[in-house]
């Protein structure tokens, strides 16, 4: 199994798998993807992502808000969150933490439903799966102040500068690579991935969001990632059944309730 892709992180959930959902999510076993986490990210969503969950084998879910939602967050929500951690095919608690560039919610909200999120990941033993978007000190902040690396993390869609992610990978933080690896603006990634080991690198899509090239401004989707692995095995001079073989060992190694 260790030559079927992992994606770490997606949104089959999303309307915009509405209309052929079964289809392409029925293909996947076919097209060498051989495990998929679906990231919650508003309360909503968990309802939604717990049925894929149940109909798929090979599809497993997370517990977590946005920051752009926490604003749907209170005590009894997150107390509804927190019973579904127990369940078989619940393997993370994500995507959560801090989002500055649209400011939909007040920055100390988004910090206070960050720690409460990264100490529930750390209670019920599960690995934390971040958001972070122009608020690379703070969430670098948060994650030292409360040892948020003790439990597994991943930087999901990683945008930050190599220097920031030393930082990170001294914290034993792994890092989400997808389609932006592929556009032709992504320098500051590129300069990211050539840096970390392949210990920390693990594939994902975000679909419906960031298809890489040719595809890019399309809908994205798992049956993409292949072209994620060309450029990782170009910049790392590794075959790319080298970085499906690694990435997925470090995803099953990662998200331990993934059978």
């Amino acid at each position: 199994m260790e030559n079927m892709i992992f994606d770490t992180h997606a949104h089959y959930d999303d309307e915009a798998f509405d209309e052929d959902r079964d289809e392409l999510l029925s293909s996947f076993p076919d097209n060498n993807i051989g495990w998929v986490i679906d990231a919650a990210s508003t309360v909503k969503s968990h309802e939604d992502i717990l049925k894929l969950t149940e109909q798929y084998s090979f599809i497993y879910g997370t517990v977590g808000v946005h920051p752009d939602d926490v604003g749907e967050l209170d005590e009894e929500a997150f107390a509804g969150l927190e019973k579904l951690c127990q369940l078989p095919k619940i393997a993370a608690v994500g995507e959560v933490g801090l989002d500055y560039h649209w400011n939909v919610e007040e920055k100390s909200k988004q910090i206070y439903w960050f720690e409460r999120f990264i100490d529930l990941a750390k209670s019920k033993e599960l690995p934390l799966i971040i958001h972070s978007r122009d608020a690379s000190a703070d969430t670098v902040d948060v994650l030292k102040r409360n040892n948020a690396g003790k439990t597994g993390a991943v930087m999901h869609c990683y945008s930050y500068s190599k220097e920031t992610a030393k930082i990170l990978l001294d914290e034993g933080f792994h890092f989400g690579i997808g389609g932006v690896a592929t556009f032709k603006n992504a320098r500051k990634l590129i300069e990211t991935i050539e840096y970390i080991p392949m210990s920390s690198i693990l594939l994902e899509t975000d679909c419906p969001y960031l298809a890489p090239v040719p595809y890019r401004g399309k809908r994205n989707c798992s049956l993409y990632i292949p072209y994620v692995v060309e450029k990782i095995s170009q910049l790392k001079n590794i075959s790319e059944e080298e970085v499906i073989r690694i990435t997925t060992e470090n995803a099953l190694r990662l998200f331990n309730k993934v059978r």
